[in-house]
C-alpha cells in the first residue's frame, strides 16, 4: 500500500526505534539472569526508543503536538495535530528477555485518531492504518476473524499486577467469559492485543486502566479492518476514561454484553 506522507514519517520513525529496541533487547537477555536486575537498563532503552521517534517526527513536522509516555505534553503551534507515542509497549516482557513488544505511533487530527502505526521489532511484523484506506500488516492487507461464536473464539486482555484496584473486575469478567469462550491470552502488550484482533489472530479484546498511547494506533488499525471499538461504558470515551473492547461484528454484541454485564 502506498501510504500518505504522514504514515510513511510515521513508519520510519517507528521502524529506528524498533532496531535501537532490537539491539538493546539482546543486551537485556544478557542483563536478566545477572543479580543486578535490567531494570535501569530497560528505562534507557524506553527513553532512546522515545527520543529516536520524537526527533525524527519533529524534524518532520515541525508543527504538531506530541503526547508520550516517558515526557510531559508538547503544546505544538498547530493545535489540531499531535503524535501519540508509546516508544515501548510491553516494558515487563522486554525487562524479561521476552521477544513481545512494540512501537505504537499515532496522528490525532482534531481529536480524532487517523493514523496508527504498531510496529513489533522481534518479528519484524508492521501493522498500520489510515482512516478510510484499510488496514496492513507488512504488505498484506488485514481483516478481523469471521468468527461468530464465542466458543469458538479466544479474547486478549491485560491482568492488573502490583495491587490495581481493578483486579476485582477482571476476575469476574473472566469468571464470565472463560466458560463461554475458547480461552483468554494475556500476552502484556495492549498495542499488539489490538494489532492482533486486526489480523484475525484474536477475536476480541478488552481492558481497563490504559493509557491513550497505549491504544490510540490500535484503535485505528482495528476499525479500519473492519472491527467494532467501544468504550466499556457505553456512554464513555476511549481515550479519556482508558477502557476499550475491541471484537469482529459478529461477536462484538455478545462479547460485549459478557464483559458489561455486571
Amino acid at each position: 500500500m502506498q501510504g500518505s506522507a504522514n504514515l510513511n514519517v510515521m513508519i520510519k520513525a517507528a521502524r529506528t526505534a524498533g532496531r535501537s529496541l532490537i539491539k538493546d533487547f539482546a543486551e537485556v537477555e544478557n542483563l536478566q539472569v545477572s543479580v543486578k536486575g535490567a531494570g535501569d537498563f530497560v528505562s534507557r532503552a524506553d527513553l532512546a526508543a522515545e527520543k529516536i521517534i520524537m526527533e525524527q517526527l519533529t524534524e518532520a513536522r515541525p508543527t504538531y503536538g506530541f503526547l508520550g509516555e516517558e515526557g510531559k505534553e508538547i503544546e505544538g503551534s498547530d493545535p489540531t495535530r499531535r503524535w501519540i507515542v508509546d516508544p515501548l509497549d510491553g516494558t515487563t516482557n522486554f525487562l524479561h528477555g521476552l521477544p513481545h513488544f512494540a512501537v505504537s505511533i499515532a496522528l490525532e487530527h482534531k481529536g480524532e485518531v487517523v493514523a496508527g502505526v504498531v510496529y513489533d521489532p522481534a518479528k519484524d511484523e508492521l501493522f498500520f492504518a489510515e482512516k478510510g484506506q484499510g488496514a496492513w500488516m507488512n504488505e498484506g492487507r488485514l481483516r478481523v476473524s469471521g468468527r461468530h461464536r464465542l466458543i469458538e473464539s479466544i479474547f486478549a486482555t491485560g491482568l492488573p499486577f502490583a495491587g490495581r484496584s481493578d483486579l476485582p473486575e477482571t476476575l469476574q469478567d473472566l469468571a464470565r467469559l472463560l466458560p463461554a469462550t475458547a480461552g483468554v491470552r494475556r500476552f502484556g502488550a495492549a498495542a499488539l492485543d489490538l494489532a492482533y484482533v486486526a489480523a484475525g489472530r484474536y477475536d476480541g479484546f478488552w481492558e481497563r486502566r490504559l493509557n491513550a498511547w497505549d491504544m490510540a494506533a490500535g484503535l485505528i488499525i482495528v476499525k479500519e479492518a473492519g472491527g467494532m471499538v467501544e468504550p466499556l461504558n457505553p456512554d464513555g470515551n476511549i481515550i479519556e476514561d482508558g477502557e476499550v473492547i475491541a471484537a469482529n461484528e459478529a461477536i462484538f454484541e455478545t462479547f460485549a454484553k459478557v464483559i458489561r454485564s455486571k
